[in-house]
C-alpha cells in the first residue's frame, strides 16, 4: 500500500499571491518508519532537550518569527529546511513527490484547492496503476492532508471521484476518503509541507534553490514528469513541469 501525504503552501484567498500550491510524497508503506526516524534524527539535532516539539512547517522556519527559529540566523533557517528536503532526495526509488501548481488568475471561477486536488487524485491513481503494469502487483492508495478548513469538502469531493471518476476518469486504487491528520503530530504531513513550499518558493519568487534538489523525485517515466504539474492560462512557460510537456 502506497500512501500520499500531501499538505498546502500559499494562500487560496491571498489576492496577492498568484500560485496555489499542493504538495507531498507518496510513501510505500514499509518506508514510513524510516522517514520518521530521519525527521526525528533532525530534530534532535536542533532542540535535543525536546525534539518532540519541533514542528517542520517551512514557511515557519524560513521567517523565523517563533521559537526555535527566532533564535537562528537565515543561513541557519535555510539549511533546516533544506535539511528536511534532503531526506527526500536520498529516499528509496519507490516514493515519489507529487505537486500541483495552479495559477489562480486564469481559473478565477474554480476553487484551486479542488482543482489542485482533483489533479493529484488522479496523477496520484496513475502512479498505482503503473506500477501494476510493470511489477503486476495490486497496490492501493491512501490519501493523509493536514487538517484545515477544506476537510468536509474534499471528503465530498473524493467520494465524487471514486463513484463518478475525475475529468481523467474513474479512480480505480484509492481507498476511502482522505484522511485529515493535525500536522504536529504527523512528521510525514510537515515533510510534505516541505515539498509544497520548495515548488510555491519556486513558482511565486523564482527561487529554484529547494526545488533543485528533489526534481528527481517527482514522479515520473521516460523523461516525462507526471508528478509535477503546472496549471495555468498564461501562455508559454518553460518550468520544469511544462518543458517535458513541449
Amino acid at each position: 500500500m502506497y500512501f500520499l501525504y500531501l499538505d498546502d503552501s500559499g494562500s487560496v484567498r491571498n489576492i496577492n499571491e498568484n500560485n496555489f500550491v499542493i504538495g507531498g510524497i507518496s510513501i510505500f508503506e514499509n518506508h514510513m518508519h524510516w522517514f520518521i526516524k530521519e525527521m526525528d534524527d533532525l530534530a534532535k539535532q536542533i532542540l535535543p532537550q525536546n525534539p518532540h516539539s519541533i514542528e517542520f512547517h517551512a514557511s515557519e522556519i524560513f521567517s523565523r518569527r517563533i521559537p526555535p527559529w527566532n533564535g537562528m540566523s537565515k543561513q541557519s533557517a535555510i539549511e533546516v529546511i533544506q535539511a528536511v528536503l534532503s531526506i527526500v532526495s536520498k529516499s528509496y526509488t519507490q516514493n515519489s513527490a507529487f505537486a500541483c501548481v495552479v495559477h489562480k488568475k486564469s481559473f478565477l471561477n474554480l476553487d484551486p484547492m479542488n482543482l489542485a486536488f482533483e489533479n493529484l487524485c488522479s496523477r496520484f491513481d496513475l502512479k498505482l496503476k503503473r506500477i501494476y503494469a510493470i511489477t503486476g502487483e495490486s497496490q492501493r492508495g491512501l490519501i493523509v492532508m493536514d487538517k484545515n478548513s477544506y476537510e468536509s469538502g474534499l471528503n465530498l469531493l473524493s467520494i465524487n471521484f471514486r463513484e463518478l471518476g475525475t475529468r481523467w476518469g474513474i479512480l480505480r486504487n484509492i481507498s476511502e476518503v482522505p484522511y485529515f491528520v493535525d500536522s504536529q503530530a504527523s512528521r510525514l504531513v510537515q515533510l510534505a509541507d516541505s515539498i509544497a513550499y520548495s515548488v510555491f518558493r519556486y513558482y511565486e519568487a523564482k527561487d529554484l534553490s529547494y526545488l533543485e534538489p528533489i526534481l528527481v523525485k517527482f514522479d515520473s517515466e521516460d523523461n516525462k514528469i507526471h508528478g509535477l504539474v503546472h496549471l495555468h492560462n498564461t501562455g508559454s512557460c518553460y518550468c520544469p513541469a511544462c518543458l517535458c510537456r513541449l
